[in-house]
């Protein structure tokens, strides 16, 4: 059995109980959660141990194409696919189940989202599009840098960024539609209980095609083992970071989460 792991946003478990019975004679063992539309409590979080264990060979959303839509959904779905690529690298298998509604286009997706593929529920094909989704070797795509998530109620909600090789002389971190609230420097993996900031600069405004950012900063030397952390308070819209820079034009990588 292949085990998959299903995300139903749809809050019909007569539903979901139909469709693993669809998928179980192809030998997809189906695990998974309903969809709790709560972001100010992290809710995007709970699942996320179970998301990112090994034998977890895809990740199935089951959605309409309406609450695909919906800001909160896109923006817990987004960082729950961070944290998940994070762990199992981006090119992870996603695939979004629509109940009704046409796929949307690509670019008007959150950015950790884009590289989902889209089925119909009502696809008389769909149980063995999925299999072979499920027994599709992944090519591994090696990205320019690490961005991970972390988020309940007792530490707040957090985002961690560095480079994936190389080193970069300190780091930079935006948000738009949030405020950073805290920031911090340690080893990759975990938020670190101590840090020692270098020249930590706060409230710095860019403006990138049209839309305004805060950021923070550090110049601590970041490397593969060493990672910038930001505290956030709300829900921003995107986010941009990368190495810091003394210049007025810098090279930063911008991620929308909604």
């Amino acid at each position: 059995m292949k085990t998959v792991w299903l995300t139903s946003i749809i809050p019909s478990e007569e539903g979901v109980k139909n469709l693993i019975a669809q998928l179980k004679p192809y030998g997809l063992d189906v695990r998974g959660h309903f969809w709790e539309d709560e972001i100010s409590k992290m809710a995007w979080a709970k699942p996320r141990e179970e998301l990112i264990k090994p034998d977890v060979l895809l990740w199935l959303i089951l959605t309409s194409g309406e609450n695909l839509k919906t800001p909160s959904v896109r923006y817990g779905l987004s960082l729950l696919a961070l944290t998940i690529q994070a762990k199992r690298g981006i090119s992870f298998p996603m695939l979004i189940l629509l109940t009704e509604g046409a796929a949307p286009a690509a670019e008007t997706l959150p950015t950790p989202l884009r590289g989902s593929d889209f089925l119909s529920l009502t696809d008389p094909a769909m149980a063995a599009k999925l299999v072979v989704k499920v027994n599709t070797p992944v090519k591994e795509i090696v990205s320019e840098y690490r961005l991970d998530t972390y988020g309940n109620p007792h530490i707040g909600q957090w985002i961690e960024v560095g480079p994936w090789t190389g080193s970069w002389p300190g780091a930079m971190f935006g948000v738009s539609g949030a405020e950073i609230t805290f920031h911090a420097v340690g080893p990759k993996g975990s938020l670190p209980t101590l840090s020692s900031l270098r020249y930590p600069l706060k409230g710095l405004k860019l403006n990138l095609a049209g839309k305004e950012y805060t950021a923070w900063a550090a110049q601590n030397e970041m490397n593969a083992d060493t990672s910038y952390f930001v505290k956030l308070e709300g829900f921003p819209e995107s986010i941009l970071f990368g190495p810091y820079a003394t210049e007025e034009e810098a090279d930063v990588f911008v991620v929308q989460l909604k």
